[in-house]
């Protein structure tokens, strides 16, 4: 199997500053203005969900896993101090450059929808991404934005059928497969880690993301066919040699919590 394949995840944060503009929201904290977004929402939903509309949410962190040729990195875009503004071009730059298959847990469902809106509001081109065949014919029936295309791949959207009652989270697939999973931070975390200042965190908790998203999309395409056993293999034992290289606390955690055979 030749790879050309980018698995991504995003964090994101309420848009505090876009809350102030839309309901005036002056000389309020970042903390008070967020609860404010969420107390809206509740309202919105009948105390159903908290959970902000995706146009609300703030990028703060994308990390990826890049598999091209014989090439594999996995990392966080951009710095930690950063706008918003380049990590996103940083991303849709990737996608100009290489035109890989794009690879998600839920991509689909947010993580594309939120980059779509904050592209728009920070002006950032993506032609590629938005390519449907006008400029290039092989995009016509294989594009990023079909939901039955397979440019992007989200592997949540495929294994269950397309059927939301069929849904499952990415932590407990991952766990099912042996693989590590979460390692102690959640989606919930990243606001309060946020105003901690402790971004750093939540890049690499991110990264532990997409990592669990390589392994079960590693796992999928020896289910269909594409990978033999002997190449899984090999794909295994090339991320761990790589993350034993890297030598990051983050990964560490990730090898010790991912047993061997697994």
């Amino acid at each position: 199997m030749n790879f050309n394949c980018l698995v991504f995840d995003i964090e994101t944060i309420p848009d505090v500053e876009g809350a102030r503009r839309l309901w005036d929201l002056e000389g309020l904290s970042d903390a008070d203005v967020a609860k404010v977004m969420v107390a809206k929402r509740q309202q919105e939903t009948g105390g159903q969900s908290e959970f902000l509309r995706h146009h609300l949410q703030r990028v703060c962190a994308i990390a990826a896993v890049f598999r091209h040729d014989d090439r594999l990195t996995v990392w966080s875009l951009g710095e930690e101090d950063s706008t918003e503004a380049d990590l996103i071009h940083r991303f849709f730059d990737g996608l100009e450059r290489f035109s890989p298959t794009l690879v998600s847990w839920n991509g689909g469902g947010f993580d594309l929808p939120v980059l779509h809106y904050r592209a728009l509001l920070n002006g950032v081109a993506a032609p590629r991404y938005w390519e449907t065949g006008n400029d290039d014919n092989s995009f016509r029936y294989n594009n990023y934005l079909s939901r039955y295309h397979w440019r992007h791949l989200d592997l949540m959207d495929v294994l269950s059928g397309y059927q939301p009652r069929a849904t499952a989270k990415l932590d407990e697939i991952a766990s099912l497969m042996g693989f590590p999973g979460k390692l102690g931070m959640t989606g919930a975390d990243v606001w309060t880690k946020y105003l901690a200042g402790a971004l750093g965190e939540i890049r690499d908790y991110c990264e532990v993301d997409v990592l669990n998203t390589w392994l079960v999309y590693l796992g999928f395409e020896r289910m269909r066919g594409n990978l033999h056993a002997i190449q899984h293999a090999e794909e295994l034992a090339r991320l761990r040699q790589y993350l034993l290289e890297q030598d990051k606390p983050h990964f560490r955690d990730f090898l010790a919590a991912w047993p061997p055979g697994a």
